[in-house]
């Protein structure tokens, strides 16, 4: 499993650099492993138990990647909080989670220990002073490590995900550690994941895909990652263009800011061997724009809280422009009619379902939902809606519950929205569906305009004027509103339930 194959690594190669932060002292494998033995030591002083939750709110540093290894080592059940959540969410995590310990930042004892005082299972509260310069020095050396058994159960629970929770109240979604593991060999074997590999780190680390997709990639592979505290494009263009790193791995927003930060300059980054997409859909101009500006073709892929990956364009072979790919191995994929989940052909739009070893093992204390995540024979309704191409690649449409029905007929929001996104006055644009007592719905397009002035800013005529030239009627957005912003969560992704409440009241 992970572990083991982690555990080997710092055995074979203790002298290697295994993390390493912007601007702070390298952490080879041999210290690694030694700092989690520390770690491990400490939570079982405080009575961690295999099955406790152990939550972790810290911004990304070194001792929420020891606490993760940590907890996962001794079968606790890792739970990473996004430490940009208002204390109304994080009790509701720390409630519904059960979680016995909390490890946070000490910046933020005030408002966290009133909160935890009322929790029936939480049970301490561990704050890291300036975690980020404390590497693995937070905690007093403990002699007396010891070599902990790994978890041998693969249905053994390593981590919760909280879902980002558009519909309903996020969901805890339970990762075993064979989860991870079918995951990461999948992609190790897709992505050619290699020991010398220097994995360029700017995302978030509470999620699956900064930490699973990223962090264990790099660590599976035994190679070595240098982690940006937090992105900053400047920053990450000029570590890329010094030709030390083989891979990074980012989400639109991110590559949007180092095309626009580019600014119509050419740098060579073709000695990149991956760089990837992920988390939205890439749009066509980053596609394109990244090949002329960076001579890189960017590598999308699909994934999900409760999967890890499932699709990925090829490392080899043709990245396919809007496509999110074929397959992982080990991983299946099919389309089907969300009615009556009868398999589609080929070109047909339906709802994507995915089944395979790394699919999650159920939604914590909610066996209803659960069971409702899964079709009859057991593939996961993954809610996105898509089509696969008579030669397997497949194409994503949108999440059902953001498919607008207008005057009886389906109209698929990312298809509005690179109609728009091709208009030189559109800077960014997400289109949703409002109630309409003639049509059932209409569709509506929120617009941030690339016009610093007001007055320079398209009006809504201009604009559907632009998209009937390319669309069908009924797809041309009915109203047209102009943002200043779009609701986002942590990695830019637009959140179109809290656009709808915004919009459509």
């Amino acid at each position: 499993m992970f572990l083991d194959t982690l555990a080997n690594h710092c055995r074979n190669q203790p002298d290697k650099t295994a993390l390493q932060f912007i601007g702070g002292q390298p952490v080879t494998y041999g210290e690694l492993a030694a700092a989690v033995n520390r770690t491990a030591d400490y939570l079982l002083s405080l009575g961690i138990q295999p099955g406790d939750r152990v939550a972790v709110q810290l911004p990304k540093c070194l001792p929420f990647i020891y606490f993760h290894l940590a907890a996962v080592r001794i079968g606790a059940i890792f739970l990473p909080l996004n430490p940009a959540y208002p204390t109304a969410e994080l009790r509701y995590f720390l409630a519904d989670s059960g979680a016995r310990l909390l490890i946070a930042d000490a910046k933020d004892q005030s408002k966290l220990d009133p909160l935890t005082d009322n929790l029936p299972d939480h049970q301490k509260t561990t704050y890291i002073f300036q975690p980020q310069d404390s590497g693995g020095n937070w905690i007093e050396d403990r002699s007396a490590q010891r070599d902990y058994p790994l978890p041998s159960d693969p249905d053994q629970t390593a981590m919760m995900l909280y879902t980002s929770g558009t519909t309903s109240r996020p969901k805890g979604a339970e990762i075993t550690h064979g989860n991870l593991t079918a995951n990461i060999a999948s992609l190790h074997e897709a992505w050619g994941w290699r020991r010398d590999d220097v994995l360029l780190h700017a995302l978030p680390v509470f999620h699956v895909h900064g930490l699973v997709v990223a962090l264990h990639g790099a660590l599976h592979a035994g190679a070595t990652a240098l982690l940006c505290p937090a992105f900053d494009a400047r920053t990450a263009l000029d570590l890329l263009c010094t030709g030390r790193f083989s891979v990074f791995m980012g989400v639109p927003t991110m590559h949007r800011r180092l095309y626009q930060l580019a600014a119509g300059q050419r740098y060579d980054l073709s000695g990149m061997r991956l760089m990837t997409s992920g988390s939205d859909r890439l749009p066509d101009d980053l596609f394109y724009g990244y090949q002329e500006t960076f001579n890189v073709t960017l590598l999308e892929r699909y994934g999900m809280t409760e999967t890890g990956m499932n699709l990925s364009n090829p490392l080899q072979g043709e990245r396919r422009v809007g496509a999110v790919g074929l397959p992982l191995p080990g991983v299946a994929a099919r389309v089907v009619d969300p009615d009556t989940e009868q398999p589609l052909a080929d070109g047909d739009i339906g709802e994507v379902q995915i089944k395979g070893a790394h699919v999650f093992k159920r939604y914590w204390r909610q066996p209803e939902k659960t069971a409702a995540a899964f079709s009859a024979d057991g593939w996961l309704r993954t809610g996105d809606m898509g089509l696969r191409e008579p030669d397997g690649y497949y194409t994503l449409k949108g999440r059902a519950k953001d498919l607008i029905i207008t005057g009886g007929l389906n109209v698929y929001p990312p298809e509005v929205e690179l109609v728009l996104m091709e208009h030189p006055s559109v800077a960014a644009c997400a289109v949703i569906g409002c109630p309409d007592d003639e049509w059932g719905e209409q569709v509506v397009a929120a617009i941030i305009p690339q016009a610093a002035e007001p007055a320079d800013a398209p009006d809504e005529g201009e604009i559907c004027a632009f998209c009937r030239q390319q669309l069908a009627a009924y797809k041309v957005p009915r109203r047209v509103i102009f943002v200043d912003k779009l609701p986002a969560n942590a990695l830019g992704k637009v959140q179109k339930a809290k656009l709808r409440a915004q919009l459509c009241g």
